[in-house]
């Protein structure tokens, strides 16, 4: 396995770690500024308006779409190229993925509809999202049933004349509080009578359709995510679109999301790296400026195990995710699930560890609003759980390895 970055990768990562120290970097405390303005007014859901300039000095250069090997629509960069950009964009998580129109949930949804989506979908829904006009969510999750077996999703997808009936409930669709969040790609049941993986559709829901209610977001460890649309409790009540707006076939869905699946949990991974690093930094810095007991923490044995044991996580979790990326280029995310799900566990040990670190060594700073190690750690507590919990892919690893040995 040969895991050198190609010249274009490495010109893009200069060009993008210029865009951070120019750009990104001065402009997070602009964004936190704008953000608590918008709550002020009674807007909490609103896009603060930095982000647009950053996403024009993006575009401006060639840091956009990043995410996409499929040239016609991104890119056409490598899995093993995109993998270090991912993890410079984490090094400023609420920030430097969107403005590249690299953040999730769009990124799942735009590889779905480049896959699977005809011409026009492309034209209603792709082509928007690409150009960075419209925000996307994805409708998976359920709060009545376990949906970490998606076989389980229970909202349902009727056929009638000329289209389909959509009843169900839905919630952590991250992003659809905002209100540049136009549509849904739901999975539902469209074939109960069908095999178990063959039940499942996918479908495009314009949100601005009757009897779509959104309800409440929800808050992780009291983050609403605001700025970047929250994460809805949606309900869908007798909702009527047409036929054209299923995506791909029906009863493809299970099939479908775990293609979205794949590579989407992989970019979390790649983006949690740059938080590690992000988060060993402070702890460095912290610790060379931070006295106590006589001379500063970095004196302190303890804290030095600390930086030493957090540079060895992020440098044996990197090492799975280029391994699992050369693996989706040259033999298909199939035969790359495997390392997939291990590093979907991985990963966010990984930075967690480091996290909880960086946050013990800032004391009392570090559980508050004064550094980002408390919302990085909100957020990244997520990933245990979110694209499938942790004991999910562990139990996937342990099918395969005693498979070997049977």
């Amino acid at each position: 396995m040969d895991f050198a970055h190609s010249a274009r990768s490495q010109e893009l990562q200069r060009e993008l770690t210029s865009f951070l120290d120019e750009a990104v970097y001065p402009s997070e405390a602009v964004f936190h500024q704008q953000e608590q303005a918008n709550r002020a007014a009674g807007n909490p859901f609103t896009t603060p308006a930095v982000v647009a300039e950053l996403k024009t000095q993006a575009r401006e250069r060639g840091l956009w779409n990043l995410f996409l090997p499929d040239e016609r629509f991104g890119a056409g960069l490598s899995v093993l190229d995109y993998a270090p950009l991912a993890e410079l964009s984490g090094r400023s998580i609420s920030l430097a993925p969107e403005a590249m129109n690299c953040s999730a949930p769009d990124t799942g949804n735009m590889e779905l509809l480049a896959m699977f989506g005809t011409e026009q979908q492309h034209a209603d829904w792709l082509r928007p999202l690409l150009a960075g006009e419209i925000r996307s969510c994805f409708s998976m999750t359920e709060p009545d049933v376990a949906s970490s077996d998606a076989t389980n999703i229970a909202t349902r997808i009727t056929p009638v004349d000329g289209g389909y009936r959509i009843n169900g409930r839905k919630w952590w669709s991250t992003g659809a509080m905002r209100p540049q969040c136009k549509v849904a790609i739901l999975m539902g049941v469209s074939d109960p009578e069908a095999d178990r993986h063959a039940r499942h559709s996918m479908i495009l829901v314009p949100l601005d359709s009757p009897g779509v209610r959104l309800h409440r977001s929800t808050t992780v460890f009291g983050y609403d995510d605001g700025a970047h649309g929250g994460h809805a409790e949606i309900s869908f009540t007798d909702v009527e679109v047409p036929a054209t707006n299923l995506l791909g076939a029906q009863g493809g869905g299970f099939a479908m999301a775990q293609a979205r699946l794949g590579p989407g949990r992989i970019h979390h991974c790649m983006r949690v790296l740059g938080v590690a690093e992000r988060a060993l930094r402070l702890m460095v810095d912290r610790s060379l400026d931070r006295t106590a007991f006589g001379g500063p923490l970095a004196r302190q044995g303890v804290v030095r195990e600390w930086i030493a044991e957090s540079r060895l996580a992020i440098e044996q979790a990197r090492l799975l995710v280029l391994k699992a990326a050369w693996l989706i280029d040259n033999v298909g995310v199939r035969s790359a699930a495997t390392e997939i799900a291990a590093i979907k566990v991985a990963a966010p040990r990984a930075a967690s560890y480091v996290l909880d670190r960086a946050i013990q060594a800032h004391g009392g700073a570090g559980v508050s609003q004064d550094t980002p190690l408390a919302e990085m750690w909100a957020g990244l507590r997520t990933l245990h759980l979110a694209d499938g919990p942790d004991e999910v892919h562990l139990r996937s690893v342990a099918r395969v390895e005693l498979a070997r040995a049977r």
